[in-house]
């Protein structure tokens, strides 16, 4: 008998997904819009393909960004000028203007990190042994650096220190690449409680319907160093991971779909997750929000630190969540991340509205026998 289990697993975007690589993409500089496109340069290409014994050219070349040196008849997708092309462009076509870059591998062909995805399953699998085990905020449980707040409480909930955690068993390998066609180019907001829309965002990212394929471990071996209790309840815990994910989802859903149906102007991303919230999903299957989109309630305890207010009221004000002036039982956070639709209204200005979440994948579990 192998001292682990596998598992094969499919995860399916069901709306676009942004993951950072950490740069910003700028315009004719790392890339060129042209017909509704969004065109990667490849600097090395464009740059090799000049006459350099040209003293004017060499001059022009030190003023000017790569990507004002191409013609239109450049502008063809199987051209070497290009690493790969993108359906959709940026508001703005202004030399400079910023595209955030989606995560790729070392021939520009998206992937799903296991890191990240292991850093969302995480998260869901605290919170829900934390409902599981009824704990209660409690501030003597906090850590006073911000980094480490919740330590005390990971460490209840996943082992007594890194070498007892219990996410140290779960290996989540990177996904297989896909093929950068899978890239869209999408336009995004921070909306706030009323609808208002923050600056504008713009962001490689990938296309719903995209399917990434991985595997995941579950390594007995090490639940065999540690003890008794800890060890069976911990080795539970991962083999009905899907479970409890699914439990903290729908958990998240719900606060999610009471957020925006305060919001007029969100109807096409409430009605979205009111259907998430909806799905009933057999015990290998769950939903879950990863990458750009998450923000602040996927990332940390969230709405347990939330359930005692005036408990609440000082994690605010002790670690300076907010801005400005804060009233006692205030939601938190005041706003969220969407998709914008971009459109010319009567008088032909230019109209945006919120079209749809981000972020959100299905995963399957499939144990290899």
């Amino acid at each position: 008998m192998p001292d682990y289990r596998m598992y094969d697993v499919q995860a399916s975007l069901l709306t676009p997904l942004h993951i950072g690589s950490g740069r910003e993409l700028l315009n004719e500089y790392d890339f060129a819009i042209h017909q509704g496109r969004t065109w990667r340069l490849n600097e090395d290409a464009l740059l090799a393909a000049q006459d350099l014994n040209d003293p004017a050219l060499v001059e022009r070349l030190a003023r000017i960004p790569p990507g004002q040196l191409l013609e239109r008849a450049d502008f063809r997708p199987e051209s070497d000028f290009f690493r790969y092309v993108i359906r959709g462009t940026p508001r703005s076509e202004a030399e400079g203007a910023q595209l955030k870059e989606q995560i790729k591998d070392a021939y520009d062909q998206p992937y799903l990190p296991g890191t990240s995805l292991k850093g969302a399953l995480r998260t869901a699998l605290v919170c829900s042994l934390w409902a599981k085990r009824g704990l209660k905020p409690d501030a003597r449980q906090l850590n006073r650096n911000p980094k480490f707040a919740g330590q005390k409480y990971e460490r209840e909930l996943l082992g007594r220190d890194p070498n007892h955690d219990l996410l140290r068993a779960l290996h989540v390998a990177d996904s297989v690449p896909v093929d950068a066609d899978a890239l869209m180019l999408v336009n995004a907001r921070v909306i706030h409680q009323g609808g208002k829309l923050a600056a504008p965002i713009e962001l490689e990212a990938l296309k719903p319907d995209t399917v990434f394929r991985l595997t995941l471990k579950v390594d007995h071996a090490l639940f065999s160093e540690w003890a008794g209790r800890e060890r069976l309840r911990g080795q539970a815990a991962l083999e009905q991971l899907a479970t409890l994910v699914q439990q903290h989802t729908a958990a998240r859903l719900k606060e999610e779909v009471a957020w925006f149906e305060k919001v007029d102007t969100a109807r096409p991303v409430t009605d979205f997750l009111r259907q998430l919230h909806k799905m009933q999903l057999p015990s290998h299957m769950c939903l879950l929000q990863l990458g750009w989109g998450t923000g602040w309630l996927d990332k940390t305890f969230g709405s347990h630190l939330q359930a005692d207010a005036r408990f609440f009221d000082g994690v605010a004000r002790d670690y300076r969540l907010t801005r400005g002036k804060r009233q006692s039982g205030d939601p938190f956070p005041k706003s969220r991340r969407v998709l914008v639709s971009i459109g010319r209204g009567s008088r032909g200005q230019i109209t945006e509205r919120p079209a749809s979440s981000i972020g959100w994948l299905l995963l399957e579990l499939h144990e290899r026998l």
